[in-house]
């Protein structure tokens, strides 16, 4: 008899044993009692009865998950391959269990199609340069999709867009095309900003006399700065008026010399 009593005691004791068990704070135990679903269990200690209960552990940390290169048509008929990533993680274990069969794979493959359907929508350049916004279309059209198996998105990256080498070299010549008319019109708009300073100070030259003169010393003299410098000195044709006559001042002066030469060769000859 005490044998039987023994026996039953350790038992119950190992039964008690057997149902302890420890759940880690990023754990979550689904429990099925005779197999319907009652609820979650965790963290910490907890008991599970054997025979009675059973449970399934979901996993409530972050997960990523890589989505593989896709073959992708543009909306301006250039093919692409991109890959992106995916963070998300389980926020209702209880539907994430008694809802679906494999969250994880169901989850990837909801990316991979939508990845393809959303990118698809978008021009080349829109891939290239608004990757926010598409990633924040993705984000949002999936976490709907996976929201009443208790998946939260939290984002999708876009990592990489391959271009087929005919159109990254089409791309080059545009981008080099591009940066030659901004120099192009920085340069004009350059020439123009001189063109109207040169035209100021031309206004404020003549406005003085002497302006002129002494731009053309100060000009002298950063000239001759260089020793192996040729200088040439050109002379205003205002210092030149007071040597130039008029023909008619020539022709009267030649007149006066002929008649003082003849004077002086009558006073040489005897008489």
């Amino acid at each position: 008899m005490s044998f039987l009593v023994d026996a039953g005691i350790f038992c119950a004791v190992a039964y008690v044993f057997a149902a302890v068990k420890v759940v880690k704070e990023y754990d979550r135990l689904v429990i099925f009692r005779f197999g319907k679903a009652v609820g979650t269990k965790g963290p910490g200690l907890t008991f599970v009865w054997p025979i009675a209960d059973s449970y399934k552990k979901a996993d409530l940390r972050i997960i990523t998950m890589s989505i593989p290169m896709q073959e992708i048509i543009t909306k301006d008929n250039v093919s692409v391959r991109t890959a992106a990533v995916c963070f998300f993680q389980v926020v209702d274990p209880f539907k994430a269990v008694t809802k679906i069969e494999d969250p994880i794979e169901a989850t990837r493959q909801i990316a991979q199609t939508t990845l393809r359907s959303v990118l698809g929508q978008h021009e080349l350049d829109e891939l290239l340069s608004a990757r926010d916004s598409i990633n924040a279309q993705l984000s949002s059209i999936i976490d709907r999709q996976t929201e009443g198996w208790g998946i939260k998105v939290n984002s999708v990256e876009v990592k990489d867009v391959e271009i087929p080498e005919g159109m990254q070299r089409a791309m080059a010549r545009q981008a080099e095309a591009e940066r030659e008319r901004r120099a192009k019109v920085v340069a004009a708009e350059g020439e123009h900003q001189a063109a109207e300073k040169l035209a100021q100070a031309a206004k404020l030259i003549a406005a003085q006399p002497g302006a002129m003169q002494l731009r053309q010393l100060q000009t002298m003299v950063e000239v001759s700065a260089e020793k192996n410098s040729t200088l040439i000195f050109p002379i205003p044709i205002e210092f030149m008026s007071g040597v130039q006559t008029s023909p008619e001042q020539q022709y009267s002066d030649g007149e006066k010399l002929d008649v003082s030469a003849a004077s002086r060769q009558q006073e040489k000859e005897p008489r």
